[in-house]
Parts: C-alpha cells; structure tokens; sequence
C-alpha cells in the first residue's frame, strides 16, 4: 500500500483531465458527452443550479442505483466513489469557468473544441483507470448492470449511454420543446472516445508506468 498516494494523485489527475474533456465537448454547443448529457440539460432548465451540481446530484443517483442493484456485493470502500463525485463536479464548473473564454461560433471551432474534447477526456479516462484505485460513478453502474445481468461490460455500456442519451432528448423536448445540450457533438464524443482510448493505449505507455504502481504493492 505504500504507493498508495501517488496512484490516488494519478486518479485525481485523471478526474480533473475528464472534467477539462466534458467541458470542451460541452462549450462547443453541439451537445456534451453522453455521460453527462442528461445533469446538463437539467442545468438548463434551473439555472439555479451549476452543470457540477447537477453532475453531483446525477452521480449520487448513480451510486444509489449501484447499491440497489449490487445490495449485499456493493462494498463499502465504494462510497468513495462519493469523494470521486466531488472532485469531478466541482472541476467541472472550474473547467466552465476557465474555458469560458472560448467562444467558438464558427462550425470548424465548434468541431474543434469536440475534437479536442474528445481526445482530453480520452486522455483522462486512461490516466483514471490506470491505477486501478476506484471506479467513478458512470463506470461503476455499468460494472454493476453488467455483473447482475450477465451482460458483457462493453455491450451495457454502449446500451448505457444511449439511453442517457434519450433520456437527456426527452427532457430536452419537454423542458424546450427542442433539442438543447443534446445534439451532434454527444454522437461524436460517444463514437470517438472509445477508439481514441484504444489509439492512446496503442501509442504511449505512460500508463504502464501508472499500472505497476498498483502491481508492486503486491510485491509483483
């Protein structure tokens, strides 16, 4: 256990990497990540409430879901997956705020941001899972859905963000009668991503590094 704190700074790294990831889909106003789809049109609609408190309130639901689902098998070291939740919604709205000098108008800067949105929160993802510490929330669900169902992991995930997708549409057409925070940049973010991972864990072994941090603690 002593490599302990550097594989957590390596998750943290990974969490706030995502954060910087949702947000660029996001600000490219073609509609955010599939994950988060449905908080961010909920931020829409009450205003009153920031895109990281609505991430927050989405993500204890989340876990909830977890514990319903997984009931006696839900283990205890994975509330902290509530600490997760924290980290990542309150750095989504630092990432708002920061990259909300960003105002891209024309077509190619919106696909730009996505673009690069996209490979960030590509980035992120295998920076977090690298460690092999805690699972975040959206992932933990799945994991969850997928040991009850007998469902292979890859299938319920597709099917996952899909229906988050629908139902963040559904808000969208009763809250605005249209589509707001749901649009063509939420199907590009949720093809790309997965092969952007797959190229990153192709091309560098940074996260190999990362990795062996949580093998030598078994002496391996």
């Amino acid at each position: 256990m002593n490599n302990m704190p550097q594989r957590l700074v390596f998750f943290a790294l990974g969490v706030v990497i995502n954060s910087f990831g949702v947000a660029l889909i996001t600000l490219g106003n073609l509609g955010t990540s599939a994950i988060s789809s449905v908080p961010y049109v909920c931020s829409l609609q009450f205003p009153m409430f920031s895109f990281g408190v609505t991430t927050f309130i989405w993500n204890i639901l989340l876990i909830l879901l977890q514990v319903v689902l997984l009931r006696r098998d839900f283990k205890p070291s994975q509330f902290l997956q509530i600490m997760v939740n924290v980290l990542f919604s309150a750095m989504i709205d630092v990432s708002m705020a920061i990259l909300g000098v960003l105002y891209p108008t024309m077509l190619w800067e919106q696909f730009l941001c996505i673009g690069l949105g996209c490979v960030a929160l590509a980035f992120g993802i295998v920076i977090e899972l690298a460690p092999n510490v805690v699972v975040v929330p959206g992932e933990g669900v799945v994991r969850a859905i997928a040991k009850v169902s007998g469902v292979r992991v890859g299938t319920v995930k597709a099917v996952f963000d899909i229906t988050l997708i629908i139902i963040a549409a559904v808000l969208s057409l009763i809250f605005f009668h249209g589509l707001r925070g749901v649009g063509i940049g939420t199907v590009i973010s949720a093809v790309l991503v997965g092969p952007i991972i797959n190229i990153v864990n192709r091309v560098f072994t940074f996260q190999h590094c990362i990795q062996a941090l949580a093998l030598s603690r078994d002496g391996r």
